[in-house]
């Protein structure tokens, strides 16, 4: 469970090719491109950058010198700035899209440029790397114009020096980009993950091994594409039927979703966290694998759960909807701060059955079971957030895979402390939004070896909602590519009586 901030953060620009993470018809060519539209997107040959260029250009160093998390440098830059809305929205496009396409478009700018990118300060890259966006995926911004801004954007932020290389470098990928190929899939299968699908090598390795060339892409290009808006309903104040027939008014699109029973899928547009049925708490914006993470866990009414990694809440309040007035939840958190997002959704939707403590779950729990050990028990784990790269695309280049054993390690101590706090006879729910085995069923694995008091639930006694997602082995996965949802992995472990 990687920070969330996505929730609290603007939405992403949507519309065009590149917004709907597809590649241009043919690999290396320029889409067709109409006149500009729109503040902001226009041509300034010689002027000043645009606001909107210049916010995401420093987002993106941001992101690429402190690692930050986009979504919140994003947030918080759009937060001080007087942008109008068409500007913020080109500056979300600029940040999201340059992200999510950072492989291809540095391996075209490989192509046209003298040195290694890499090796570019910072700032530079970043500059280069939004000019390429333009270039390649902006059906609104002529080619002319994304070059005078880059240009523009190097000499405003302390860069002149390189703005002859700026420069020269776009002028030379404008030109040639139709003759630049891409590695075929066919041809080249880690090459066109790599650098055609804007993948990591270590990521694209992976997916290569583990689900052969054609899942492997396919699981990729999904993972590029903007996710659906998805919604939870609120069952104490509205059934989902009457939901969807109310936001059908202002998302034509929205159908129930397929397998969460209360899901609605808004769309691919919109932004459901202002939407009234969200203010007045008939709903919560929740992606359906993360609602059949709650289906998984099974709470019913009148029963204690523990959440143990609950920040920002949308678990921790999807369980306390189901357990009703009698039943508790104890929401634990480490950040104090986003675990005051929980309280304020609680509040919102009218749950008075949730407590929130700032806690570790990595260290001991006993004094948390004054009233005995819980019935369930959920740990949605601190994780890579490989499976939710769709919604925030920094998360493949910030990752490293040095990164992947601490975090295994991390997530196996608080999974051995959670299940200290499970009754016996009860439930403890395992889940992570990654793809990674060595945080998913390697965990499980070695958990499982550590207590045998614990084995999988029987996929034939688990909830109709999850069983057609759950496998042979009985975790239950998610995929994008499969069921448009994020990639979620769970296991449902029981204790013996």
């Amino acid at each position: 469970m990687p920070p969330d901030p996505a929730r609290h953060a603007p939405q992403r620009a949507r519309g065009g090719d590149a917004l709907n993470g597809r590649p241009p018809s043919a690999p290396g060519s320029r889409p067709q491109r109409g006149r500009p539209g729109g503040r902001g997107h226009g041509r300034r040959r010689g002027g000043a950058p645009t606001q909107a260029r210049l916010l995401a250009v420093r987002v993106l160093e941001r992101v690429d010198l402190a690692r930050a998390y986009a979504d919140l440098a994003l947030h918080a830059a759009l937060a001080r700035s007087d942008l109008a809305p068409v500007d913020r929205a080109l500056a979300t496009e600029l940040v999201y899209g340059t992200l999510r396409w950072r492989g291809r478009l540095d391996h075209l700018l490989g192509r046209v440029l003298d040195r290694d990118l890499e090796k570019l300060e910072p700032l530079v890259a970043s500059i280069l790397r939004v000019g390429a966006y333009q270039i390649v995926f902006s059906e609104r911004i002529p080619a002319s114009a994304a070059i005078d801004q880059s240009v523009s954007c190097a000499r405003a932020l302390g860069a002149d020096r390189a703005s002859g290389l700026v420069n020269a470098v776009l002028r030379r990928l404008a030109h040639e980009l139709s003759a630049l190929a891409l590695p075929t899939l066919e041809e080249d299968p880690l090459g066109h993950l790599i650098h055609a699908l804007s993948f990591p090598a270590w990521l694209a390795e992976r997916f290569l091994r583990r689900y052969g060339p054609e899942e492997a892409a396919a699981l990729e290009r999904a993972l590029n594409e903007v996710p659906p808006r998805t919604v939870r309903a609120n069952p104490r104040r509205v059934s989902r039927e009457a939901l969807l027939e109310e936001l059908r008014t202002r998302f034509p699109n929205a159908v129930a979703c397929r397998f969460a029973p209360e899901g609605v899928v808004l769309g691919r547009r919109g932004d459901p966290g202002r939407d009234p049925a969200f203010l007045e708490g008939r709903c919560t914006v929740q992606d359906e694998a993360s609602q059949l993470v709650v289906s998984l866990l099974d709470p019913r009414p009148g029963e204690r759960v523990l959440d143990t990694c609950a920040a920002p809440g949308a678990k921790a309040t999807a369980i306390a909807e189901r357990i009703g007035e009698a039943g508790r939840v104890l929401a634990l958190d480490r950040n104090a701060r986003r675990l005051g997002l929980l309280r304020r959704d609680a509040r919102r939707l009218g749950l008075e059955n949730v407590r929130a403590a700032v806690r570790d779950a990595a260290e001991p729990l006993g004094e948390l079971m004054a009233e005995g050990p819980f019935d369930r028990v959920l740990v949605d784990a601190p994780c890579s957030g490989i499976g939710a790269v769709r919604r925030n695309p920094d998360a493949r280049w910030r990752v490293r895979p040095t990164d992947v054993p601490r975090l295994a390690e991390a997530q196996a101590a608080i999974l051995r402390r959670a299940a200290e706090a499970v009754r016996p006879g009860g439930s403890l729910v395992y889940s992570t939004c990654t793809l990674l085995e060595e945080e998913n069923e390697a965990v499980v694995a070695g958990f499982l070896a550590e207590r045998p008091e614990f084995h999988p639930a029987a996929r034939e006694g688990l909830p109709a909602a999850v069983a057609p997602l759950v496998g042979d082995d009985g975790f239950l996965r998610c995929l994008p590519h499969r069921h448009d949802t994020d990639g979620f992995f769970a296991a449902r472990l029981e204790r013996s009586s």
